[in-house]
């Protein structure tokens, strides 16, 4: 489990692919002496097991599932990566919960700064658009961030500067592409109202259902 509070900005070293998917070296100098195989780390938002490591330079296994549904299959030597440790029990969670599970990719449409501050839109799919809300959580390339407005295929995300500064949010471009990853709240309601995983009572009536709810001041 992460926060979507990113630690820090790894570079790229290599990316070696196979059949049973890649192995991705990145250099983090913060990491140095910090990490031990087994470990989790959220590259670009993706959860990854460390497999190896040696000074500033650690290695981690990539699954042919994650190259398909996410950035990371594109990275090349010298890509900057967001870097962020699984979360300890004891420590504070000042993000948002995020499994480092990607929902799929968004494409920047449009960035703009004004008035309200620095907005950056994305374009989503279906599937990922249907789970975000206005005021909502979500994580971009690892970046936990608040949704400021939200349609049936975009939405806005509001940017503070020191984010931009920190990761690697502040060189986007539109046209570049993103891994998301929406609020894992989201998804369990959207499952148990759809149907999909509703526990039926013992006269076969669905235990929770849109009326209940309501009636609970949960909608």
């Amino acid at each position: 489990m992460f926060t979507g509070l990113v630690e820090t900005v790894g570079t790229v070293i290599s990316l070696k692919k196979g059949e049973g998917g890649a192995v991705l070296a990145i250099r983090a100098p913060m990491y140095d002496g910090e990490l031990s195989p087994g470990q989790s780390v959220a590259v670009g938002g993706a959860c990854l097991t460390v497999i190896s490591f040696s000074g500033e330079i650690f290695s981690v296994d990539v699954m042919p599932e994650t190259l398909k549904k996410s950035v990371i299959g594109n990275l090349r030597p010298g890509s900057g990566v967001n870097l962020e440790r699984a979360l300890r029990a004891d420590g504070r969670l000042d993000g948002h919960f995020v499994t480092g599970h990607i929902d799929g990719v968004a494409t920047v449409r449009e960035i703009k700064t004004g008035s309200d501050g620095y907005l950056m839109t994305l374009a989503l799919d279906g599937e990922t658009a249907s789970l975000v809300v206005p005021r909502g959580s979500l994580a971009v390339d690892g970046v936990s961030l608040t949704i400021a407005s939200a349609s049936e295929d975009y939405c806005v995300l509001g940017l503070i500067p020191s984010t931009l500064r920190a990761t690697t949010l502040g060189w986007l471009r539109p046209g570049d592409r993103v891994n998301v990853e929406a609020d894992i709240l989201g998804k369990y309601v959207k499952k148990f109202l759809s149907g999909g995983a509703l526990k039926s009572s013992n006269n076969g009536v669905p235990s929770l259902t849109r009326e209940f709810l309501t009636d609970a001041g949960w909608l």
